[in-house]
């Protein structure tokens, strides 16, 4: 009777760490999960900021070639490995962050695109607010420019108006 009490405690034990060990590794491998769903996104976030420091800079050709990048990081996002809430946004705003980095990438028209980052701004805004972005993020507003942009720094550079007027603007919003 001792033995089949053993055997049954030994068994039961066994099992449980199976069992335990396979929840783990699901763990593990949903933790991998997200850390690939973070970063199909994180460089179309990194390509954008670089767009935004272009203008920042009044470069039109450097800003037509980092929108060039930004079109390369918008159609590498493997839409499969989103999350569900990253899914429905990205859905609703990819043909306009493609076709907005065509157009800025397109021209050397300072003035044209600047005019279109508002548009990318506004799109690259409302997936980053359902995404865990790598860091603090800032929307910022120029009201002389009636357009907003996003960016890592707090301190105001605008790329609407670059040197010109480059601390114009406020944070109106911080994105964590």
């Amino acid at each position: 009777m001792k033995k089949s009490i053993i055997a049954l405690a030994t068994v039961l034990t066994a099992l449980f760490s199976a069992n335990n060990i396979q929840a783990n590794t699901a763990k593990l491998e949903s933790g991998t999960t997200e850390i690939v769903d973070a970063s199909q996104l994180q460089s179309v976030y990194d390509a954008y900021f670089t767009v935004k420091d272009a203008l920042i800079k009044s470069d039109s050709k450097l800003t037509s070639a980092k929108a060039k990048d930004l079109l390369t990081a918008i159609t590498a996002v493997k839409m499969d490995k989103l999350k569900s809430n990253e899914h429905t946004v990205w859905m609703k705003v990819v043909k306009k962050l493609t076709a907005d980095a065509k157009s800025i990438s397109a021209t050397t028209d300072l003035k044209k695109q600047r005019e279109t980052f508002k548009s990318l701004s506004k799109n690259t805004y409302d997936l980053i607010k359902v995404s865990s972005p790598e860091q603090t993020i800032y929307k910022q507003y120029c009201p002389m420019a009636d357009a907003d942009w996003l960016s890592k720094e707090k301190a105001v550079k605008n790329p609407y108006y670059g040197s010109s007027m480059l601390t114009c603007g406020n944070v109106v919003e911080t994105i964590k």
